[in-house]
């Protein structure tokens, strides 16, 4: 079975979409007519009326913002320790 290619989707169609359930079109008949999975329409229209943005950045919690920057600060830390354990060997063989 052929893996499907990934797509991607405007704002503009996205909120489109969002239109269309909100003016009373059933999610069954924007998925089969738009082929989209219910799934990704679900999110937008999550999106939609939790931030008004389609956007990842937008639309993570608190939490997992703060998980991000942490994982970013812990391999800033990683690197540096890397960097002083190298320049420790270099020290100790003069």
């Amino acid at each position: 079975m052929p893996k499907q290619q990934r797509r991607t989707f405007t704002a503009e169609f996205k909120n489109q979409m969002v239109q269309l359930y909100e003016n009373g079109k059933s999610r069954a008949a924007i998925v089969e007519e738009y082929d989209l999975t219910a799934s990704a329409l679900d999110r937008w229209i999550k999106q939609s009326s939790s931030t008004g943005s389609f956007k990842e950045k937008d639309n993570r919690s608190q939490e997992e913002n703060e998980l991000l920057a942490l994982r970013k600060e812990n391999q800033r830390l990683q690197m540096e320790v890397d960097i002083l354990k190298q320049a420790a060997l270099i020290m100790g063989r003069k």
